[in-house]
């Protein structure tokens, strides 16, 4: 009988294999570990990477216009480098003779698949072995087995395969032949202007639109005028208080959309407001209530983290970038703490849903801030039984992997984390227990009082249960978590009016108030602004919505970020994480927008990577889909070839110039 070969993505990983699989330490050899009847080896992240043109051709090696657009039949790979001695141990493994069965474990994603895949083709693995794919959602020693009982066929991966492949194949044709056909269009302009020594214009599929999106925001920022306007509120005795209303021009008003105002609740010009007040005072003494009403607003525990929502929110509280938050639930997924981080999805499976009092007795022993006695609490009452039914379950919303959960075991290890990885644990665990509790419920009071013709509205939120929110993380800028600073007697007061109660005016009073300009982007908000094609939504229950076509992957996102700051296109601020195009980044902007404006569009890039998923899921052909990527190339590195204003820039460039001085 053959042995099977377990090959994963990462050396760690395949210690906690050999672990389940009982292969004993002391047998290890170079490379890999062996018992009686498995094998654990391990790649080291890639060993395969795409060849460079002058693979292909010597010639190549030169950059000319005469040799683009680049677009080879056949792609070349080859083994790296540094890392040829273990390429050559999993090579020499996977064609061993008593080797009748392979288990591809590398990470359950498509850049997992795709790591796997180049190192069986290079390896030229022999036909006749059986080759299964374990796909798991954490590493503690229930999921691993699962994945190992549970292992369909490699073949039944071959879509996400062919998604890997295309992946790859798109960013290296449009990273070299767009970067080659600009560095040598403009890249002597760029150059010669900021007095620097030469280097390439770098452009990518998605990079190149994110710097587009931040060029963007600064620019808005920059033309941003400040408009002063006008308010009028009022305040009216209620009880011995003030209850203050704001003043409107609502339909009925004698000033509805009147030119004067600069919205329906304040005026361009202080001087109209002023006598707004004078004419309602010169009227009137106190004002009659039209409606007075009091409801309850409900508000449910959020959605569960994917990778995109745990870095923005990482980015708030800690002041860390997305890199730094990948590598943190990296970690904690590594010590079996969490599930697998590189998620799009915010929800549970069905299958996890109905085992997962098992997460929630494992935190039992979490004892911190009392979290251990909250998921004590979940479990005692059976209110996790109903969660399959649920919005925080659901199949449909899952395509790789359910939402960041912990998974209530390796707590004897979190001690020894550092104080970061701790805080990074508790925020998971947290959003989790949340789901679990009861809605936050808020007591909404409006008012609309008169003067003659004119309205003056009145609103007080109050938080009456605080539901899960007395466990929920408290993000920077979450006002939900906020304490309440309305006057409790006010409220109570105010709850109270009916419609035709009187109130006595004890002042009307302008108050200036000012536009602002729009928020820079922060590491955190550009990540979801990436997962929404573009669009940074504030509000979760819209951004749900309109989710499923974003700009690179949740595996790939921060490391985009991260480039474009190594290669000094955008500014990182650390402290604040705010992040800001450079002069340098500003200009090759430009030559971008006036060469292949359409690398800038987010909905564009967005469709090529739902390009992606459609060949994932089998809706398209990978061919169809080649043919289309080829044609993109080669029509707009045929247009930039044949473009005549390499002289053109100075006076842009004299223009953002101004900026930076």
């Amino acid at each position: 009988m053959g042995k099977s070969l377990f090959i994963s993505e990462k050396p760690s990983v395949a210690q906690e294999f050999a672990k389940v699989l009982k292969i004993n330490n002391s047998k290890r050899n170079d490379g890999y570990l062996e018992s009686e009847t498995c094998i654990v080896t391990w790649c080291v992240g890639h060993l395969v990477t795409m060849s460079y043109p002058e693979s292909y051709d010597p010639a190549l090696k030169k950059w000319s216009l005469t040799t683009l657009p680049f677009l080879p039949d056949t792609f070349l790979y080859e083994v790296i480098p540094n890392v040829k001695k273990q390429f050559n141990i999993v090579a020499g493994l996977l064609n061993r003779d008593d080797v009748d069965k392979i288990y591809v474990c590398t990470d359950s994603g498509r850049e997992g698949e795709y790591i796997y895949r180049l190192v069986d083709s290079m390896a030229k693995v022999k036909p006749g072995k059986e080759k299964r794919r374990v796909w798991i959602d954490s590493q503690t020693e229930e999921e691993i087995l699962r994945g190992i009982k549970e292992a369909k066929l490699l073949s039944e991966y071959d879509n996400l395969a062919s998604s890997a492949y295309l992946r790859a194949k798109e960013d290296y044709l449009m990273g070299i032949n767009f970067s080659r056909v600009l560095t040598l269009k403009y890249g002597n302009s760029v150059t010669n202007y900021l007095g620097s020594k030469w280097s390439a214009i770098s452009v990518g599929r998605v990079m190149t639109c994110v710097l587009g999106m931040v060029v963007k925001r600064e620019r808005e920022i920059r033309d941003f005028v400040e408009t002063p306007y006008y308010r009028v509120l009022g305040k009216f005795d209620l009880g011995g208080k003030d209850m203050e209303g704001e003043w409107r021009a609502v339909k009925g008003s004698a000033y509805f959309e009147s030119p004067l105002l600069y919205k329906e609740n304040g005026f361009k010009k202080k001087e109209d407001a002023e006598k707004l007040c004078s004419d309602i005072k010169s009227e009137f003494d106190e004002v009659t209530v039209t409606k007075a009403e009091k409801k309850k607003e409900v508000k449910n525990a959020p959605l569960l983290y994917n990778l995109a929502e745990l870095q923005n929110d990482c980015s708030k509280m800690f002041k860390i970038s997305p890199d730094e938050t990948l590598k943190c639930v990296q970690e904690l997924y590594e010590k079996k703490l969490c599930t697998y981080p590189r998620t799009d999805a915010r929800v549970l499976s069905t299958a996890v849903a109905k085992e997962i009092n098992k997460n929630l007795s494992g935190l039992t022993k979490y004892n911190v801030d009392g979290l251990d006695k909250v998921a004590g609490a979940i479990l005692n009452k059976g209110t996790y039984k109903d969660i399959a039914k649920t919005k925080y379950t659901n199949d449909k919303q899952i395509t790789d992997h359910y939402a960041i959960i912990p998974t209530g075991q390796g707590l004897n290890t979190l001690s020894s984390l550092s104080p970061l990885l701790q805080s990074v644990y508790q925020v998971i665990v947290r959003r989790f227990l949340c789901i679990f509790l009861k809605s936050a419920v808020y007591e909404k009071i409006n008012v609309v009082s008169v003067a003659g013709k004119e309205n003056f509205f009145s609103s007080f939120k109050i938080l009456v249960e605080q539901g899960y929110l007395a466990v929920a993380s408290k993000a920077n800028d979450d006002k939900d978590n906020k304490e309440d600073t309305f006057d409790k007697d006010l409220v109570a007061a105010a709850g109270e009016l009916k419609k035709g109660s009187t109130l006595k005016i004890s002042s009307l009073n302008v108050k200036e108030g000012k536009t602002s300009p729009p928020k820079r982007y922060t590491s955190g908000s550009m990540i979801l602004a990436m997962e929404n094609a573009g669009q940074l939504i504030e509000d979760e229950e819209l951004r749900e919505q309109i989710k499923g076509s974003g700009i690179g992957t949740s595996a790939t996102r921060a490391e985009i970020l991260n480039k474009l700051v190594k290669i000094a296109y955008l500014k990182l601020n650390k402290k604040t994480q705010v992040i800001t195009p450079t002069q340098l980044g500003e200009m090759v902007y430009e030559v971008v927008f006036y060469s292949i404006k359409s690398l800038l569009d987010p909905t564009l890039t967005a469709s090529w990577e739902k390009g992606l998923s459609y060949v994932a899921e089998g809706t398209i052909k990978e061919d169809e889909y080649m043919v289309k990527l080829e044609n993109f190339v080669k029509s707009k590195t045929e247009f930039v070839k044949g473009q005549r204003n390499e002289n053109a820039f100075k006076g842009i460039f004299d223009k953002i110039s101004v900026n930076y001085k």
